[in-house]
């Protein structure tokens, strides 16, 4: 089950949205968020987060808790720093983070490159 919600101009995402359990790809581009729900963590299927082309400031800790995430792009936003809890996430093979404003990476993107994952900055 995918969700695509691209160029809606969309500034929040509603918390509902962890109701979703059987959701395995979500699609955010293009829009406005400036940060995505705590209830993002309770996505236990989820495989595919492209928030690229946001607005993003922060992430919750509680995305550390999408053990079959696969794929997670965050190109394109407004993020200073990550949650160690990324570092955590076992099926992550792909982290995109290009165009953010990262000061410096956090030293467990090291980590993640070490295991196999591909990790664009």
């Amino acid at each position: 089950v995918e969700l695509r919600l691209l160029e809606n101009q969309l500034t929040v995402l509603p918390d509902a949205i962890g109701n979703l359990g059987g959701l395995r790809e979500l699609h955010l581009r293009r829009n406005r968020l400036t940060g995505l729900p705590e209830s993002i963590g309770d996505l236990s299927n989820l495989r595919v987060l492209d928030v690229r082309d946001n607005q993003l400031e922060v992430l919750s800790d509680s995305i550390g808790n999408l053990d079959n995430l696969h794929t997670l792009d965050l190109r394109s936003n407004r993020l200073t720093h990550l949650p160690d809890s990324i570092a955590n996430l076992p099926s992550l093979t792909r982290l995109d983070l290009r165009w953010n404003a990262f000061g410096q990476l956090p030293a467990w993107v090291q980590d993640l490159e070490a295991r196999g994952c591909v990790v664009y900055w």
